[in-house]
């Protein structure tokens, strides 16, 4: 019997062990995904706003700062009708990503995520129209280390932080909404709220959404089934990567200094 005991012990030990190395593979596997996307959508955005800009005011005549006018393509981007498919196409981009990956493969998803990355870059490119360098880097630093600090958070935390899914989902739903409507109304007051709760809710999404990719892998790693954990990683990223570009243009609202 303390044989029979010991293999049961050892079995067990063997399993938990497997289970740490394959979570810790996963979560790699997240991580890495989600920095080559933010890697994407940085490259994006600078390549994009470096093409919008010129210093020659015969092109379009469309002045946005000291000898700084938009080129045909700056035009096209920021100032026609078609910067309306720009802001919103990331939006329309995930939710069909999201309702179309059960059909992809995990080599699908992830080339999917990464064309959604440069979207988003073409998307936001405009903030190094609007503010300085300096102040991006220093704004992206700081969302990096509060992103890294609350990420770390919900992975290692017992508390159990799925009741506060659906709140801040609601939150999020809230602030598409509110942002929306100030396009029109161009309120600094509700801008700058936007702004706070909205840093305050992808804080919290950060710690939620980590603690829930850990537990999806631990429930359905028996499964062995490597192509659903494959999808299960990538999806995993596209949420990280959305908390933290949310957090960092949120941040940069308040923090940023303006050319």
């Amino acid at each position: 019997m303390a044989e029979l005991g010991t293999i049961r012990r050892t079995g067990a030990g063997v399993r938990t062990a497997e289970i740490d190395e394959g979570l810790r593979s996963h979560m790699n596997k997240v991580y890495s995904t989600m920095s080559v996307g933010m890697l994407i959508t940085a490259l994006a955005a600078w390549a994009i706003s470096g093409l919008a800009v010129t210093t020659d005011p015969s092109i379009t005549g469309m002045q946005i700062g000291a000898d700084k006018y938009l080129t045909g393509l700056g035009a096209t981007l920021y100032a026609s009708p078609l910067k309306w498919v720009v802001m919103f196409a990331p939006l329309l981009f995930v939710f069909g990503f999201s309702a179309g990956i059960n059909k992809m493969s995990a080599a699908t998803a992830q080339t999917v995520f990464y064309a959604f990355a440069a979207v988003m870059g073409i998307s936001i490119s405009s903030i190094f129209l609007v503010f300085t360098g300096a102040s991006i880097v220093q704004t992206f630093l700081v969302t990096a280390i509060a992103f890294a600090s609350l990420s770390l958070y919900g992975y290692t935390t017992k508390k159990d932080l799925s009741g506060l899914g659906t709140f801040l989902i609601m939150g999020v739903i809230g602030l598409i909404v509110a942002s929306v409507i100030n396009i029109f109304l161009a309120s600094s007051a509700l801008a700058f709220a936007v702004s706070v709760i909205g840093v305050l809710i992808f804080a919290g999404l950060t710690a939620y959404d980590t603690q829930n990719i850990k537990n999806t892998y631990l429930q359905m790693a028996h499964s062995g089934d490597q192509e659903w954990l494959g999808k299960s990683a990538i999806m995993g990223a596209l949420s990280l990567y959305l908390d933290f570009i949310n957090m960092f243009m949120f941040l940069l609202q308040f923090l940023g200094n303006r050319e």
